[in-house]
């Protein structure tokens, strides 16, 4: 624990250096700016300003991005409350009861539990977060080829089970981002696959122009086809932005409890934070002594879930950083940010970049400070936001999202490859499939292949070796129970109906 302490410390001394400062400033600013405006989150944000990874040094810009990643959670809140458009399906509890509070003229007090609920659970997760990485770095160290292998087919299996409308819908993006991910030349026999000719593709799909194709193109058709027809109805802000005395002591067990739910969500490889915001969405209502309030304006309704949203935000942080894997859609693209600079997230990140990991943890902390602050005070500023026009709005994003792709290797390719992977983004957002397990698994797929033959080889091509260690063993079986269940749950429904 004194070597963990220490380690912040350093980090805290990175962190606060006035450029890294100013780094997250701009990445919890630009956060908050665009988690307001409906349908544009941090995925899609991170995505568009991969490209300036190139200019800026690692620590830098993955403090602005982890600013971006924060703010965002935070901003949503302001769509959701005064415009009942939840920007990501883990703001859809807030809506319940943030949109009707705001009907009533209790938009300030919304607002404001949810930024302090965000502040509060965002603090102790990252707290969490500083005392358990160490932990599971440890445990990390113990992996070999086998368990990381059967871990990442956990991690995929759950991401997709979890994400999306159906298992089938998020397992089908997932094989189509193993197979972009088999793209290029194989690392062992030298062959091409899948390049057919293009010398573009020799090194593979770029994550970068796959992840703004899909996020910030495949949304700006979107929106520009459907949901430019819709009207949209803004709550005006009236009233006192301040808690009441009832207020606070209805909000803060709820912020704590549902801290308690959302950061372990987070930090297991199950994907999203939509199940730990319903689940605290429930608790409350079970235990309210009002539950009559829910769905009409109960501010413990929008108090639980938001801190239950920022709680499982840091939580996704865990297996990110000790072990390399993402669990989210904004985690997958910070993952790509990475290994943008040859830095490959895990256990040994702690040892071979102790400086920008734990400056990156320390960064989290001051942020959570400069969000409270910009929150609270500039509410108003963020209203003015959610009035720019849509087609101004995403516009500009398709034009940012071809000038970022361009910039990448100047390459006529790459912007071919950009808006067709944007109709493909398109259409799964028409047909309701998941984007971040096709991103997931482009990213992870190489990773896995690798740790793959890396087993075989060791166990000279024995495929015994992932059923004869313990914790590959207990991965695979794990695995296998997600997959089942759902499938044994119907088909028992089907034959109790048939009765």
């Amino acid at each position: 624990m004194t070597e963990t302490f220490g380690a912040l410390l350093h980090g805290f001394g990175v962190a606060l250096t006035p450029l890294n400062l100013l780094w997250g400033l701009i990445g919890v600013t630009l956060g908050t700016f665009v988690g307001v405006l409906p349908g544009v989150g941090p995925a899609l944000t991170v995505a568009m300003l991969m490209p300036i990874t190139v200019k800026l040094d690692p620590t830098g810009a993955l403090i602005m991005f982890a600013g971006i990643y924060y703010g965002a959670m935070y901003g949503g809140s302001t769509t959701t409350i005064l415009l009942n458009t939840p920007g990501e399906s883990a703001s859809i509890a807030t809506a319940l009861d943030g949109n009707q509070m705001a009907k009533r003229g209790r938009a300030g007090p919304a607002l404001a539990t949810a930024a302090i609920g965000s502040f509060v659970a965002g603090s102790i997760a990252t707290i969490l977060l500083t005392m358990l990485a160490p932990v599971v770095v440890e445990i990390a160290l113990k992996f070999g080829p086998a368990e990381y292998f059967a871990l990442m087919v956990f991690a995929f299996v759950t991401v997709a089970a979890v994400l999306g409308q159906s298992t089938s819908r998020g397992l089908t993006m997932l094989f189509v981002g193993l197979l972009l991910g088999l793209v290029g030349i194989d690392e062992q026999t030298g062959q091409q696959r899948f390049a057919f000719g293009v010398p573009e593709l020799l090194d593979g799909v770029d994550v970068v122009v796959l992840a703004v194709g899909l996020f910030a193109v495949g949304e700006a058709l979107y929106v520009a086809a459907y949901s430019s027809r819709q009207r949209e109805e803004m709550e005006r802000l009236t009233g006192s932005l301040m808690m009441s005395r009832e207020d606070w002591r209805r909000s803060w067990p709820a912020w704590l409890r549902a801290t308690a739910i959302g950061f372990p969500f987070g930090s297991i490889p199950a994907g999203g934070a939509e199940i730990p915001t319903f689940l605290s969405y429930a608790t409350e209502r079970k235990l309210s002594k009002n539950p009559e309030e829910f769905g009409k304006g109960a501010i413990e309704g929008v108090a639980g879930p938001e801190a239950a949203n920022n709680a499982a935000a840091t939580g996704v942080l865990v297996p990110l950083l000790t072990l390399g894997i993402p669990t989210s859609a904004t985690a997958a693209i910070l993952l790509a940010a990475f290994q943008n600079y040859g830095i490959q997230p895990g256990p040994l990140l702690f040892q071979t970049q102790p400086d920008l990991v734990w400056a990156l943890i320390a960064s989290l902390y001051v942020g959570n400070v400069l969000l409270l602050v910009l929150n609270l005070p500039l509410i108003g500023l963020w209203v003015q936001v959610l009035k720019i026009p849509k087609p101004l709005l995403y516009g500009a994003i398709l034009v940012f999202a071809t000038l970022g792709a361009y910039s990448l290797h100047q390459s006529v390719v790459d912007l071919l490859t950009l808006y067709v992977f944007g109709l493909l983004g398109f259409g799964m957002r028409r047909w309701g499939f998941p984007v971040a397990p096709a991103v997931i698994g482009l990213i992870l797929g190489p990773l896995a292949e690798t740790q793959f033959r890396r087993a075989l080889s060791i166990s000279q091509g024995d495929p015994s070796v992932f059923v004869t260690h313990p914790i590959s063993a207990a991965l695979f079986a794990m695995t296998a129970i997600i997959l089942l269940t759902p499938m044994a749950v119907r088909a028992y429904k089907r034959l109790r109906a048939g009765r």
